[in-house]
Protein backbone atom coordinates (compact mmCIF):
# COMPACT_ATOMS: atom_id res chain seq x y z
CA UNK A 1 0.00 0.00 0.00
CA UNK A 2 1.24 3.48 -0.81
CA UNK A 3 0.31 7.00 0.27
CA UNK A 4 0.83 9.44 -2.59
CA UNK A 5 3.42 7.17 -4.13
CA UNK A 6 5.33 6.69 -0.87
CA UNK A 7 5.29 3.24 0.74
CA UNK A 8 2.88 3.10 3.68
CA UNK A 9 5.73 1.56 5.66
CA UNK A 10 7.53 4.94 5.63
CA UNK A 11 4.51 6.66 7.15
CA UNK A 12 4.02 3.77 9.60
CA UNK A 13 7.68 3.95 10.67
CA UNK A 14 7.38 7.71 11.25
CA UNK A 15 4.18 7.23 13.28
CA UNK A 16 5.72 4.33 15.24
CA UNK A 17 8.75 6.42 16.22
CA UNK A 18 6.49 9.21 17.50
CA UNK A 19 4.23 6.78 19.37
CA UNK A 20 7.19 5.09 21.03
CA UNK A 21 8.66 8.43 22.12
CA UNK A 22 5.28 9.52 23.54
CA UNK A 23 4.60 6.27 25.41
CA UNK A 24 1.61 5.09 23.37
CA UNK A 25 0.99 2.02 21.22
CA UNK A 26 0.51 2.31 17.47
CA UNK A 27 -2.50 0.05 16.94
CA UNK A 28 -3.03 0.62 13.23
CA UNK A 29 -1.91 2.75 10.31
CA UNK A 30 -3.91 2.70 7.07
CA UNK A 31 -4.63 4.75 3.95
CA UNK A 32 -7.98 5.30 2.22
CA UNK A 33 -8.93 7.39 -0.78
CA UNK A 34 -11.24 10.35 -0.11
CA UNK A 35 -11.90 11.99 -3.44
CA UNK A 36 -8.69 13.49 -4.80
CA UNK A 37 -6.94 13.18 -1.46
CA UNK A 38 -5.86 10.29 0.65
CA UNK A 39 -6.56 9.90 4.35
CA UNK A 40 -3.81 8.45 6.51
CA UNK A 41 -5.47 7.08 9.65
CA UNK A 42 -3.29 6.39 12.66
CA UNK A 43 -4.88 4.56 15.62
CA UNK A 44 -3.15 4.95 19.00
CA UNK A 45 -3.87 3.67 22.50
CA UNK A 46 -2.25 3.04 25.88
CA UNK A 47 -3.16 1.57 29.24
CA UNK A 48 -5.86 3.83 30.68
CA UNK A 49 -6.70 5.14 27.20
CA UNK A 50 -5.74 8.35 25.44
CA UNK A 51 -7.64 11.60 25.93
CA UNK A 52 -8.30 14.29 23.32
CA UNK A 53 -5.40 16.45 24.45
CA UNK A 54 -2.99 13.53 24.03
CA UNK A 55 -4.43 12.70 20.61
CA UNK A 56 -3.90 16.33 19.55
CA UNK A 57 -0.27 16.27 20.73
CA UNK A 58 0.38 12.93 19.04
CA UNK A 59 -1.27 14.17 15.84
CA UNK A 60 0.91 17.28 15.81
CA UNK A 61 4.08 15.25 16.40
CA UNK A 62 3.21 12.69 13.69
CA UNK A 63 2.37 15.50 11.26
CA UNK A 64 5.74 17.10 11.94
CA UNK A 65 7.49 13.77 11.44
CA UNK A 66 5.65 13.12 8.17
CA UNK A 67 6.62 16.61 6.95
CA UNK A 68 10.23 15.42 7.00
CA UNK A 69 9.46 12.78 4.33
CA UNK A 70 10.40 14.64 1.13
CA UNK A 71 8.12 12.64 -1.16
CA UNK A 72 5.05 13.74 0.84
CA UNK A 73 5.81 17.48 0.66
CA UNK A 74 4.04 18.13 -2.63
CA UNK A 75 1.21 15.61 -2.26
CA UNK A 76 -1.84 16.58 -0.20
CA UNK A 77 -3.23 14.08 2.26
CA UNK A 78 -5.28 14.24 5.42
CA UNK A 79 -3.85 12.90 8.67
CA UNK A 80 -6.38 11.44 11.09
CA UNK A 81 -5.17 10.33 14.51
CA UNK A 82 -7.71 8.52 16.65
CA UNK A 83 -8.14 5.98 19.43
CA UNK A 84 -9.61 2.52 18.82
CA UNK A 85 -13.36 2.10 18.70
CA UNK A 86 -15.23 -0.05 21.18
CA UNK A 87 -15.78 -2.73 18.55
CA UNK A 88 -12.05 -3.32 18.02
CA UNK A 89 -11.20 -7.02 18.30
CA UNK A 90 -8.91 -7.93 21.19
CA UNK A 91 -5.89 -9.31 19.37
CA UNK A 92 -2.92 -8.59 21.67
CA UNK A 93 -2.22 -9.26 25.32
CA UNK A 94 -2.29 -5.49 25.97
CA UNK A 95 -5.85 -5.34 24.58
CA UNK A 96 -6.97 -8.03 27.03
CA UNK A 97 -5.16 -6.28 29.90
CA UNK A 98 -7.04 -3.06 29.05
CA UNK A 99 -10.30 -5.04 29.11
CA UNK A 100 -9.95 -6.07 32.78
CA UNK A 101 -13.33 -5.57 34.52
CA UNK A 102 -15.06 -5.34 31.13
CA UNK A 103 -17.59 -7.72 29.64
CA UNK A 104 -16.16 -9.42 26.54
CA UNK A 105 -17.92 -11.52 23.92
CA UNK A 106 -15.53 -14.39 23.16
CA UNK A 107 -15.65 -17.03 20.45
CA UNK A 108 -13.19 -19.87 20.72
CA UNK A 109 -11.51 -21.64 17.82
CA UNK A 110 -13.57 -24.65 16.77
CA UNK A 111 -16.66 -23.73 18.82
CA UNK A 112 -19.99 -22.61 17.40
CA UNK A 113 -21.23 -20.47 20.28
CA UNK A 114 -19.93 -17.31 21.89
CA UNK A 115 -19.37 -16.83 25.61
CA UNK A 116 -19.74 -13.62 27.61
CA UNK A 117 -16.93 -13.23 30.11
CA UNK A 118 -16.09 -10.47 32.56
CA UNK A 119 -12.30 -10.33 32.40
CA UNK A 120 -10.69 -10.40 35.85
CA UNK A 121 -7.01 -11.01 35.19
CA UNK A 122 -4.42 -11.44 32.48
CA UNK A 123 -1.29 -13.44 33.28
CA UNK A 124 0.87 -13.94 30.22
CA UNK A 125 -1.41 -15.55 27.63
CA UNK A 126 -3.88 -16.79 30.25
CA UNK A 127 -7.15 -14.92 30.82
CA UNK A 128 -9.37 -15.47 33.86
CA UNK A 129 -12.89 -14.21 34.22
CA UNK A 130 -16.46 -15.09 35.08
CA UNK A 131 -19.46 -15.82 32.90
CA UNK A 132 -22.85 -14.17 33.63
CA UNK A 133 -23.75 -17.03 36.02
CA UNK A 134 -20.60 -16.40 38.08
CA UNK A 135 -18.72 -19.47 36.85
CA UNK A 136 -14.96 -19.05 36.62
CA UNK A 137 -13.63 -19.26 33.07
CA UNK A 138 -9.92 -19.62 32.30
CA UNK A 139 -8.55 -19.72 28.77
CA UNK A 140 -5.49 -18.88 26.69
CA UNK A 141 -5.37 -16.15 24.06
CA UNK A 142 -4.25 -18.58 21.30
CA UNK A 143 -7.54 -20.48 21.83
CA UNK A 144 -9.60 -17.35 21.03
CA UNK A 145 -11.05 -16.89 17.56
CA UNK A 146 -12.42 -13.41 18.38
CA UNK A 147 -12.92 -11.29 21.47
CA UNK A 148 -14.82 -7.98 21.50
CA UNK A 149 -15.58 -5.68 24.44
CA UNK A 150 -19.30 -5.18 24.96
CA UNK A 151 -20.73 -1.73 25.58
CA UNK A 152 -22.26 -1.49 29.05
CA UNK A 153 -24.13 1.67 29.94
CA UNK A 154 -24.49 0.81 33.64
CA UNK A 155 -21.19 -0.95 34.17
CA UNK A 156 -20.03 -1.40 37.74
CA UNK A 157 -16.35 -0.56 38.26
Amino acid sequence: MRIMGVPLESARDAAQAVCTSMGVDLEDCSVKNAGRREVLTVVVDKDGGVDLDEVAKISSAISESLDSIEELEENPFVLEVTSPGTDRPLTHIRHWRRAISRLVDVSFIGEQTNTLIRVQSVEGEQISGTDPKGNVVVFRIPDVDKGTVQIEFNREE
